[in-house]
């Protein structure tokens, strides 16, 4: 069977877009996309994936994913059997290309659960209007082009909630894969680790008020970022109030990442209702314990008490006391491993391939 694989973007490598290389490496796809940075994709292990662009995009919102829909709204991928959608605004390419299946993270942020906040937090007060004109267009699309998604899949049960009240669509789930054997516990070096996309909804703020307040710990972020005009004003934005015990990277290697991982005293994350949280079950692979709060898929990665702790209502107060007593928590590299086992690469391709071949 001869698949191709439809993604927003490929110049920014990260959970999301790992899941889609894993996918195209393992069913042997072609995936199409928009903008491609290969020297970062070669960075992260995956040169050797067949990657085509259906058009270039701006880096600058909204016009980079208006562009994005409307490239994949018009575009037909010629000679293939099935066609998987892994991109929230690459959804328009289920109207052209069938059979398919839409693997979703979650539908698009900015326009449903996170709309309020992106309208508040991060759209500059005299363009609001237009941003809630701009959204109500891109909703009434989103659900046009959704009734052509013949199979959504989710990669979380609270992303599959999401696509039931804003999309009006049933789901299956299947939580997204990390590739456990690549993942080794090593000698703490006592620091500990985030890993994130660096946008505001995943509150890198509260890791830094944090950090002050435990001068004698130490943080290694890694932060990718695009270069929207945003995202490069949020990083440099950080970079001006981070304390000294604070060390940020970007675009690290895939052997650098997973050695970052191996090294941690454990791992912290701070983001707004996450999906899913891959990075949780990355930082468990590498039998490390996580501290996260206890929201969004974060419950469904992370066993509170066992692989880590997850914080109610959390703030950076909360955070630095369960850094304190996290040591004396019980947590144990053997149960974090047998955990992110629960999410291998064999568990999620089985599942995948029965749904892929059984079309």
């Amino acid at each position: 069977m001869k698949i191709a694989i439809f993604h927003n973007y490929l110049d920014n490598i990260g959970g999301a877009e790992r899941l889609t290389l894993t996918l195209a490496r393992e069913l042997n796809a072609d995936v199409y996309t928009t903008n491609i940075d290969r020297k970062k994709l070669s960075k992260m292990g995956f040169s050797d994936i067949r990657i085509k662009s259906v058009g270039k995009v701006p880096v600058n919102a909204p016009f980079r994913q208006q562009l994005a829909l409307f490239r994949f709204l018009f575009f037909k991928a010629k000679g293939y059997d099935f066609h998987i959608i892994t991109g929230d605004w690459a959804v328009s390419a289920a109207v052209r290309n069938k059979p398919n299946l839409w693997y979703v993270h979650a539908p698009t942020r900015e326009i449903w659960d996170l709309y309020e906040f992106t309208k508040n937090e991060i759209v500059p007060r005299r363009l609001r209007v237009i941003f809630v004109l701009w959204v109500h267009a891109n909703r009434m699309l989103s659900r046009i082009f959704v009734r052509h998604a013949e199979r959504i899949v989710c990669n979380s049960g609270n992303t599959k909630k999401r696509v039931i009240k804003y999309l009006k669509r049933s789901a299956e789930v299947v939580h997204p894969p990390v590739d456990v054997a690549r993942y080794s516990e090593g000698k703490n070096h006592g620091y500990w680790l985030s890993v994130n996309r660096l946008v505001k909804h995943k509150r890198i703020e509260m890791q830094l008020e944090t950090m002050k307040i435990l001068p004698g710990e130490r943080l290694v972020i890694v932060g990718s970022y695009e270069q929207a005009r945003h995202f490069i004003e949020y990083k440099n934005y950080l970079e001006t109030i981070k304390p000294e015990n604070v060390r940020f990277m970007h675009f690290v290697t895939e052997s650098r990442l997973r050695s970052l991982y191996s090294h941690c005293k454990g791992f912290i994350t701070t983001s707004m209702d996450e999906d899913f949280g891959l990075t949780a079950v990355e930082a468990m692979a590498a039998g490390k314990p996580v501290i996260a709060p206890d929201e969004g898929g974060f419950r469904e990665s992370v066993i509170n008490g066992e692989t880590g702790v997850l914080i109610r209502d959390i703030n950076p107060r909360k955070l630095a006391d369960a850094i304190k007593n996290i040591e004396h928590s019980g947590i144990s590299a053997r149960k974090c491993r047998k955990r992110a086992e629960m999410f291998s690469v064999q568990r999620f391709m089985k599942s995948i391939r029965r749904l892929v071949y059984s079309e």
